[in-house]
């Protein structure tokens, strides 16, 4: 059973370490070169690069689409998030516009090893929005002077038992992914405003960079 995948060297060492049904090998994406016959296809690197299986049409390609939704996307595409802490979820969400994919998809998981959940189609989906939301509080509260990155990051983890603080989150996903989510729903709900001390620092990345 073959799984064919387009993913950053990040997102492969992931996949690589989790579970799966036995008997499945995944066929990576070299030089744009693919096989056409496999159960299930997954396109990673999306928000970096572009559709990846123009040649696939037939068959349902799951998509690192987080802020989009499935109206911008191929009819065959599935939504998921495989931002970095995402992928090695035990429940993936995804979503699509239209309910024979959904379905398809769920069953297409289950068939690989992997458990899943239908969320709306909407940017962001759920965790990420919350995540995000949890990242934008914490840079509010630190312009003001409530405590340092590292107490907030500790009192979270230990107060709610969360894997990560939240600007160990915003390390981890990148900030940059963290702001333009955050932009995306605020378009539509003003309490998605970025916090200033959020955007004081991506600016001073972007020009580290």
């Amino acid at each position: 059973m073959q799984i064919v995948v387009k993913a950053s060297k990040e997102q492969k060492a992931t996949l690589e370490s989790m579970e799966w049904k036995e008997g499945l090998q995944f066929q990576w994406v070299t030089n744009g070169q693919y096989p056409d016959d496999a159960v299930a296809y997954f396109d990673l690197c999306f928000e970096e690069e572009g559709w990846t299986f123009e040649n696939i049409q037939s068959s349902l390609v799951f998509v690192n689409a987080v802020y989009q939704s499935s109206n911008e996307l191929p009819a065959n595409a599935i939504r998921m998030n495989a931002w970095n802490s995402f992928l090695n979820r035990p429940i993936w969400e995804i979503a699509s516009g239209n309910d024979v994919n959904s379905q398809g998809g769920l069953e297409l998981l289950e068939k690989i090893g992997r458990k899943a959940v239908v969320v709306p189609d909407e940017p962001g989906f759920i965790a990420a929005r919350v995540i995000a939301m949890i990242v934008n509080e914490a840079y509010f509260a630190l312009e003001e002077e409530i405590s340092s990155k590292e107490e907030i990051d500790i009192a979270m983890k230990l107060g709610t038992n969360y894997p990560f603080g939240p600007f160990d989150w915003a390390g981890i996903i990148g900030l940059s992914k963290i702001a333009k989510l955050l932009e995306i729903l605020f378009l539509k709900d003003d309490r998605y405003a970025v916090a200033p001390a959020l955007l004081r620092e991506l600016t001073i990345q972007n020009t580290s960079n």
